[in-house]
């Protein structure tokens, strides 16, 4: 079936300029960001934004189609230093390490250590349905232990490959459901797929295997973001992932299939991918979707597109295409609802469509865009309503197991996506009253 979208480009980031000003800045003087958005999203024409930009006070700067790499240390949590790869988007994908952080058999290290579980603050959140919210992750800090104890996230994503991180987790949480990705470098979907599967399969399995992180781990993502956009490289990832899940699976390891850049791929691909949609659910796997948006959580929902209302209305181009993975994808594939996604998201600018300050980055790089449109100055409080209203969306889909928000206890180079502070205090005291199932 055809797209109605534009194609996605693999720019970072490009401007819309306004198409109208019958909703001004104003409007967006709300106090709250749910009044700001219930206004937006009734704007006709679409809406104006001021603009700004980022500053000298950034800590880092990427250009179209890089992405930083790292190297596991011997406790297994990454440095990273800027590198060049093959991305569409924001991506966090280690350079290969060359050996394990344990090589399988070898005792897991003592941390992190067991603490008793902290007293939640007082929360401003009141009690509510079982959130869908869970973090990304590279390295181990006192405040992710407590937001682990304490909020129970419904997801961990992490780089962190110390065995005891999920020892950690399932002790504390039992319900989270924990993924790990080893170091990878891009893949190439122009050789042949299958001695590159056969070779991930095996990078992955020396971690997988060793016997701590084989109990508590549950699934294993390969290639991060990879670019299938035409129908022969869609096919060779196909391949690559049914390959790779098979082996895999066969020694009692899961697999995350996709993992996809937000926006990504056209929908007219997807029916390309089903002998990896297929072999995923043989082994009762997972499908990797990302849910990027910019300048807020809730561009590319509903009526806040560019132009306004285009093609995505309540499943979203960018920040719920979980939603068209469930529905308007499953008719191309033939086969059926797809696998259940664990998505990974967040504000994340360059490559997005929304209007927003041409190099930012994270959700930190916003502060002068968000003040500039009449947001509150409690800009942590600003993003964690608009994880909030995201999780509000993925309690409505059964199917959605969690979300990783991208990231907490990030490495150097990724300090304006970083949740460690008062945002990462405020979504444990969210996911307090949010408990699991």
């Amino acid at each position: 079936m055809s797209d109605s979208r534009p194609t996605p480009k693999l720019s970072r980031r490009h401007f819309l300029t306004g198409a109208g000003a019958a909703l001004g800045v104003s409007a967006l003087a709300a106090c709250r960001l749910g009044g700001v958005l219930s206004a937006l999203a009734t704007a006709t024409p679409f809406p104006t934004f001021v603009s700004t930009s980022v500053g000298p006070s950034r800590t880092a700067t990427r250009t179209p189609g890089t992405s930083p790499s790292a190297t596991a240390s011997p406790t297994g949590q990454p440095t990273v230093e800027p590198t060049a790869t093959a991305g569409p988007s924001k991506t966090l994908t280690p350079a290969p390490s060359g050996t394990p952080t344990s090589p399988p058999g070898t005792p897991p290290t003592a941390t992190p250590t067991h603490t008793p579980t902290p007293t939640p603050t007082p929360t401003p959140y009141p009690p509510g349905p079982p959130t869908k919210l869970g973090i990304f992750t590279t390295r181990s800090d006192p405040q992710i232990n407590t937001l682990i104890q304490v909020g129970k996230p419904a997801l961990v994503k992490t780089l962190n490959l110390d065995p005891n991180l999920g020892r950690f987790i399932k002790e504390n949480s039992p319900t989270t459901i924990v993924v790990g990705r080893i170091p990878l470098d891009q893949i190439d979907l122009t050789a042949d797929p299958i001695p590159l599967a056969r070779e991930a399969a095996s990078a992955l399995l020396e971690y997988a295997l060793e016997g701590t992180r084989y109990r508590y781990f549950d699934a294993w993502e390969a290639y991060n973001e990879p670019v299938a956009d035409t129908v022969e490289k869609m096919q060779r990832l196909a391949d690559f992932e049914a390959e790779r899940t098979r082996l895999l699976g066969e020694q009692g390891v899961r697999s995350v299939i996709g993992n996809f850049a937000a926006g990504h791929p056209p929908l007219e691909l997807w029916q390309h991918f089903v002998p990896a949609l297929d072999a995923v659910r043989q082994y009762n796997g997972y499908l990797g979707v990302h849910e990027y948006s910019a300048p807020v959580m809730q561009w590319g929902f509903g009526a806040l597109q560019s132009p306004a209302g285009a093609g995505g209305g309540a499943e979203g181009w960018w920040p719920l295409p979980t939603r068209r993975s469930e529905g308007t994808r499953r008719a191309p594939c033939g086969s059926g609802a797809l696998p259940p996604p664990t998505p990974e998201g967040g504000v994340e600018g360059g490559g997005q469509p929304g209007p927003g300050p041409a190099d930012a980055m994270g959700w930190q790089d916003f502060e002068m865009f968000w003040h500039s449109n009449g947001f509150r100055s409690d800009i942590p409080g600003v993003y964690m309503d608009q994880l909030i209203w995201y999780d509000s969306e993925l309690q409505k889909d059964d199917y959605v197991r969690g979300s990783a928000i991208f990231s907490a206890g990030g490495s150097p180079g990724w300090e304006s996506y970083e949740l460690i502070g008062r945002t990462l205090e405020l979504l444990t005291q969210y996911m307090h009253v949010h408990p699991p199932k």
